[in-house]
């Protein structure tokens, strides 16, 4: 049993609209929590996020009986303070149970103090999200925004548009460090279903994952020789060989046995069938490594980029070299956001095995989708190729696409006219929404999958276009704070 919210309010709880917050804060989270109460308290807005956060409620679940779960307006202002306070989980539950703001923002009243949230609790709900529900609602925080705002209905709305990459939670990638991740949890979960079913060929799982590490450790190591004589290099090239060998030779047996092992176990059982399915993934995933660290070290190939597994958790990580001084590589995924003038995403964009000039069209096209008005568009020379100066220049009244190059003199033209060059002065201001995007949690995703990644990065962009709200609501309160100050200071 789920429900949006609960319509009777309780003795001493405080209505949403009547919550109090400090002008002066120049912190992140009041500014969220004014932009949810602007939001809550729009009668219309809060009947049509009501209604979205309804979308995840799955079929089978009744509205009316059963267990009562947590509410969705709960489980969404959570979400959103996870992302724009940067927090994670400990730090999010700790909130949920003593801050007094937000816990009035939550529905809880003074006498409520019994009521408090358990971790897995926050955990399970808040992975109840879909991008999709997510996008839905950053769309209608973006409308209202542009109200708060006070934009004119004929006005256009003009964008930039840049990608950047989002790290995903794995550690710097070699072939032999993945093996030992495989290999260490083909030991750990074989030895795990052996322990339910007191099989006993796996009761030496800790001294095998020892001996395991240590071989690891050896071929860690082992470094080649940069010595000039021939005779040493070669000694030390087949110190280097035989210590991955070792290791290899090893990783083997341990697969070998494990398969071995999980044939005996009963496939009818479930639970038993999907870990045996997650070992034998484990299992595929060393053989490989074991192959390629073969062809590396033993036979001196070097391994094609797009043969290369960076992570054996996070399968969707790609190797990322965006050429950026002191970083010269990252580890995860490029998302593409698209910003109005306003400083609001219109949309983003999580980008798999995509670079951005493959993505230019399509991205502007699903803007148009959801803002009609959106009829310009800034972007860098990375997002540029012929085919996509002609498809922009067809649904766009104004193209700001720098050209890689030499340019020809027609080109020259363009991109010497005042209104091109002032939108590339004004492009630059992405990446203030990208660094916000960073600095509010957004710099590294610790949630697992793609899944998780594209639920997470859809959050924080929700997160931040409600506190960009939020943030405007508190200037106007301030400043009307200041007038009154101003008018006792003369009266006075």
């Amino acid at each position: 049993m789920r429900i949006a919210i609960d319509e009777q309010m309780k003795f001493g709880e405080t209505s949403i609209s009547d919550i109090k917050f400090d002008a002066r804060c120049r912190d992140e989270l009041p500014q969220l929590l004014m932009g949810l109460q602007s939001l809550y308290c729009n009668e219309k807005l809060r009947l049509k996020i009501f209604d979205t956060l309804q979308e995840l409620i799955p079929e089978n679940i009744s509205l009316t009986t059963g267990r009562k779960g947590m509410n969705l307006w709960r489980i969404f202002v959570l979400g959103c303070v996870r992302l724009c306070c940067g927090t994670n989980y400990d730090k999010l539950h700790d909130m949920a149970n003593w801050h007094g703001q937000l816990r009035q923002m939550l529905g809880h009243s003074i006498w409520d103090l019994e009521k408090k949230y358990a971790l897995s609790t926050l955990k399970d709900n808040l992975s109840l999200f879909t991008p999709e529900v997510l996008d839905k609602i950053s769309q209608i925080a973006v409308e209202h925004g542009h109200e708060v705002f006070n934009k004119k209905t004929d006005e256009i709305l003009k964008g930039s548009c840049d990608s950047f990459a989002l790290e995903t939670n794995v550690h710097y990638p070699t072939d032999i460090s993945l093996l030992w991740d495989a290999v260490r949890k083909i030991i750990t979960l074989t030895m795990m279903l052996c322990k339910g079913f007191n099989i006993s060929e796996w009761r030496q799982g800790k001294l095998n994952l020892k001996n395991v590490k240590e071989c690891f450790r050896h071929a860690q190591q082992a470094k080649r020789s940069t010595s000039k004589k021939e005779e040493v290099k070669k000694a030390k090239e087949q110190l280097v060989i035989n210590a991955h060998t070792l290791y290899v030779n090893l990783a083997q047996g341990f697969i070998d046995k494990a398969r071995q092992t999980l044939k005996t176990l009963p496939s009818s059982d479930i639970v038993v069938h999907c870990k045996v399915q997650q070992i034998e993934e484990y299992c595929n995933d060393a053989e490989l490594l074991i192959d390629q660290i073969k062809r590396r070290v033993v036979n001196g190939e070097t391994i094609p980029q797009h043969e290369k597994i960076y992570s054996i958790f996070e399968c969707h990580t790609e190797w990322i070299s965006k050429g950026k001084a002191g970083v010269p590589v990252e580890l995860g995924v490029r998302v593409c956001i698209v910003k109005d003038q306003y400083g609001f995403l219109l949309h983003h964009r999580v980008m798999e095995n995509e670079t951005d000039e493959k993505i230019t069209v399509s991205i502007v096209e699903e803007t148009q989708k959801r803002f009609p008005d959106f009829k310009s568009c800034s972007f860098d020379k990375g997002f540029h190729s012929k085919p996509n100066q002609e498809d922009l220049s067809k649904i766009l009244d104004y193209v700001i696409l720098p050209r890689k190059g030499k340019l020809s003199v027609a080109s020259k033209e363009i991109e010497n006219e005042e209104m091109f060059k002032e939108a590339r002065k004004k492009h630059s201001a992405v990446e203030s929404s990208i660094n916000a995007l960073e600095n509010h949690g957004l710099d590294r995703c610790p949630d697992r999958g793609i899944k998780g990644f594209k639920r997470y990065t859809a959050l924080a962009v929700v997160a931040r276009n409600i506190q960009i709200i939020g943030a405007k609501l508190q200037q106007k309160e301030l400043k009307k704070l200041q007038r009154k100050s101003k008018k006792l200071q003369v009266a006075a």
